[in-house]
């Protein structure tokens, strides 16, 4: 079954089984997750989710391939837009945050779960995951063109990647920060270092003291 031959109803649920799946490996491990335990999240009979997909390796493929996707077409839309060396590598980093904010499971599984996978299914998730590692490391080549003579761009690029990826592991939403306020952080120190960080400070409200006069 191919996603051209699929109808906008059937390619939906795929999509809904995916994100019930996706959370499920990123909690549990794809090792440690069974069909059962899909078709009991996406509310469906083991029989109908089987009806949407073959077997478990194929639920991982649809999440990472499918994610992987979306960021390709990240990075060539902002490739395509032609910025200014200092602009690129910035947008680039605000749309990845972003867009890792709405899919922390699939990216975990992007980044955890792809090793399961067949050899052939692997390359194509990987072919992807290069496209998205070349764009990041032109882009900090052009901002610092000596950084691609010393050959370093794609060591930073893969440095800047850690950052990115565990940073969703640790960070919680809801906190003293939103992800938005997140990315100028990553970008700057990233950029700048941490000597060229600069913060700004959150406004509070805090309520007087009973007996305080101000």
């Amino acid at each position: 079954m191919t996603a051209e031959s699929l109808s906008p109803r059937a390619s939906d649920q795929r999509s809904l089984i995916a994100k019930g799946a996706a959370e499920l490996f990123a909690r549990r491990g794809y090792a440690a997750t069974s069909m059962n335990e899909i078709a009991e999240a996406s509310h469906l009979s083991k029989p109908g989710l089987y009806h949407h997909f073959k077997d478990k390796a194929e639920v991982l493929l649809h999440i990472a391939d499918g994610h992987v996707s979306r960021l390709v077409d990240i990075v060539t839309g902002v490739e395509a837009l032609d910025l200014a060396p200092e602009q690129r590598l910035p947008e680039l980093i605000e749309a990845f945050m972003l867009e890792y904010a709405g899919a922390q499971s699939e990216h975990r599984v992007l980044t955890e779960d792809v090793r399961f996978l067949a050899p052939d299914a692997q390359a194509r998730v990987l072919d992807k995951e290069r496209t998205v590692v070349r764009v990041f490391a032109d882009a900090i080549a052009a901002t610092r063109p000596d950084l691609h003579d010393a050959q370093l761009h794609k060591l930073l690029t893969m440095f800047l990647f850690g950052m990115l990826n565990w940073m969703f592991t640790w960070f919680r939403p809801g906190g003293r920060f939103t992800y938005e306020e997140m990315v100028p952080i990553a970008t700057q120190l990233f950029v700048n270092g941490i000597s060229g960080l600069e913060v700004t400070p959150k406004k509070t409200t805090r309520g007087k003291r009973p007996g305080k006069s101000s």
